[in-house]
């Protein structure tokens, strides 16, 4: 197996909304931006599957000495294989790979956020960073375009957030910022207990807000002349804010119980019909 062909096996298996917007790049830049998130899937895998706390750690050591390994030019692992030439045509910066493994080392230490603020750095370390290089890959004439790729990353963490609280909650684990739970209130036990109330309604649909005023701030952001470069997040964008809206819309409360999604077919006509309106 080829390290592109295990970054596309990685890609997609994990049946995320990102690996239908990719299909549509042409073939070197869909390659990098399939290479770049094979690597973030291998290492929040790390997380989401080592119940051994002292091995996740250890695993993601590995992978900060692999990054540095990546750009000595000496890598081991098909995915920094696939990255290698990718780092250098896109000038993708090293530093920006190890914040990445850093918001992985966040659920390590935390199950919980005090506020947004905390919430905040985990969101830039786990999306903007992503959203950042991600924009490089595409291509961008106006500087502005990476705060529109690093409020997007914002926005699409705190969509993903709302849409697995209750997954989260299933394995102890709360984003949602403490004080804001004080703010509506909402008690741990709530979210743990997967309680639907009307409070815990409000409560969701104020992180919905939050999520919504990322979304259009990151537009305001992005200059029209780097629309056309940027179409993925444009999909990205029309994908996720359709599904945050339909959460909204069949009562927020649900999502502690069930995980609400879009098929596969409904994303495919949301990415069609973004692409064209944006060619």
């Amino acid at each position: 197996m080829t390290p592109q062909q295990y970054c596309q096996d990685k890609a997609a298996n994990s049946g995320s909304s990102f690996y239908y917007s990719f299909k549509f790049l042409p073939r070197k830049k869909r390659e990098a931006i399939t290479a770049l998130y094979a690597f973030c899937r291998e290492v929040d895998d790390v997380v989401d599957e080592c119940t051994e706390l002292k091995v996740a750690q250890v695993k993601l050591a590995w992978w900060k000495d692999e990054i540095s390994n990546l750009y000595q030019g000496k890598p081991i692992h098909p995915i920094t294989q696939a990255l290698q030439p990718v780092v250098a045509d896109y000038q993708l910066s090293e530093e920006h790979f190890n914040e990445i493994i850093d918001g992985m080392e966040m659920d390590l230490n935390f199950n919980r956020y005090q506020d947004f603020k905390q919430l905040q750095l985990y969101c830039y370390r786990v999306a903007s960073v992503v959203g950042i290089l991600s924009a490089q890959i595409f291509g961008f004439t106006h500087r502005k375009t990476l705060k529109f790729a690093h409020d997007l990353g914002i926005a699409f963490q705190l969509t993903n957030i709302v849409r697995d609280v209750g997954e989260d909650a299933r394995r102890n684990r709360i984003y949602i910022p403490l004080d804001d739970l004080a703010r509506f209130n909402v008690t741990e036990e709530d979210i743990l207990r997967s309680r639907e109330s009307a409070s815990v309604k409000k409560l969701l649909g104020d992180q919905i807000e939050r999520a919504e005023r990322y979304y259009d701030l990151a537009l305001q952001a992005l200059p029209a002349e780097d629309r056309k470069q940027q179409r993925v997040g444009l999909i990205m964008t029309a994908i996720y804010r359709t599904l945050l809206r339909e959460i909204k819309a069949g009562g927020a409360e649900k999502v502690l119980n069930a995980r609400i999604s879009l098929g596969p077919f409904r994303k495919i006509l949301i990415a069609t019909g973004c692409w064209l309106k944006n060619l």
